[in-house]
């Protein structure tokens, strides 16, 4: 079966510090409200040991309507790199059931500005034969820093 090797950017504006944008990243509360939470699926795990070596797992279960109801999606990520208001940078698996979708390497980087903060995260995958495909993670991901934008709005 063939794999898709996969490399995109996104970047965002938010009129907030990169402190308080490093925040809906580093605090467990805020990051399960934008990052975790949805309408389409219940959360079924949020852990987050946001440290470099800390791991964060979630686990998503579809509900009645969507395309995979009932299905659960698993996304465990390791802290590779941290660097306060400036740097995360994460590697993580996701899985649809047992079977394995997709490995990745994300960057988020904060660069201050003087309206706030610009984003620039860069997202680097395998994607296997259960694989949601490129064009769809960065739609998923559009919507996360949507979300975002929303929570650092308050």
């Amino acid at each position: 079966m063939p794999i898709t090797h996969n490399t995109f950017v996104i970047e965002r504006s938010y009129s907030a510090a990169p402190e308080k944008v490093f925040a809906a990243f580093s605090d467990p509360v805020k990051k399960r409200r934008w990052f975790a939470e949805g309408e389409a699926h219940d959360v079924e795990l949020f852990e987050m040991d946001f440290r470099v070596g800390g791991i964060e797992s979630a686990r998503y279960r579809y509900k009645q309507g969507t395309p995979i109801q009932g299905m659960t999606i698993t996304n465990v990520s390791a802290y590779q790199d941290i660097v306060p208001n400036h740097r995360v940078v994460t590697t993580s698996t996701m899985s649809l059931g047992e079977t394995p979708m997709s490995v990745m390497l994300a960057t988020v980087e904060l660069r201050q500005t003087e309206k706030g903060t610009d984003l620039i995260f860069t997202h680097q995958a395998v994607f296997l034969e259960a694989a949601d495909g490129p064009e769809m993670r960065k739609r998923g991901w559009e919507k996360l820093f949507d979300n975002l934008a929303k929570e650092l709005a308050g």
